[in-house]
C-alpha cells in the first residue's frame, strides 16, 4: 500500500483538479511499484483519497468481488457493503492520524 497521503504536497496539483485524481495518480504508482511482480499473481491496486473518493481499479475490483459475493450469498447488496467497510476504514485511519498528531497529556501529576 501507498504510505504517502492522498493530500500531501505532491498530490495537492492533481486534486484541486478533479476529485479522484490523487487515488489515481496513487494507484498508477502502486502498479509501477509492483510491475515486475510474479506472472503467477494479479495486482490490483486499491486506492482511497481520504476524503472516501475511490480509483477507477479500486471501484472495479469491489464492485466485482462484491457481484460475485452476492452470486454465492443471495444478498444484492454486498457491493455496497464493501464500498462502506473501506469508508469506515478509511474514516478509523484518519481518526488514528488525527489523535497521534495531538500533543500527549502531561501525566505528571
Amino acid at each position: 500500500m501507498d504510505t504517502s497521503y492522498p493530500l500531501a504536497d505532491s498530490y495537492v496539483t492533481r486534486a484541486a483538479c478533479e476529485a479522484g485524481s490523487a487515488a489515481e495518480l496513487a494507484a498508477s504508482r502502486e502498479e509501477e511499484k509492483y510491475a515486475a511482480i510474479d506472472g503467477r499473481y494479479i495486482f490490483e491496486p486499491i486506492a482511497i483519497e481520504s476524503l472516501s473518493v475511490f480509483s477507477t481499479s479500486a471501484r472495479q475490483l469491489l464492485t466485482d468481488l462484491g457481484r460475485r459475493i452476492s452470486q454465492i450469498s443471495g444478498e444484492v447488496r454486498e457491493s455496497g457493503y464493501l464500498f462502506q467497510r473501506c469508508s469506515v476504514l478509511v474514516q478509523r485511519f484518519n481518526a488514528i492520524l488525527l489523535h497521534d498528531s495531538l500533543p500527549a497529556p502531561d501525566c505528571t501529576d
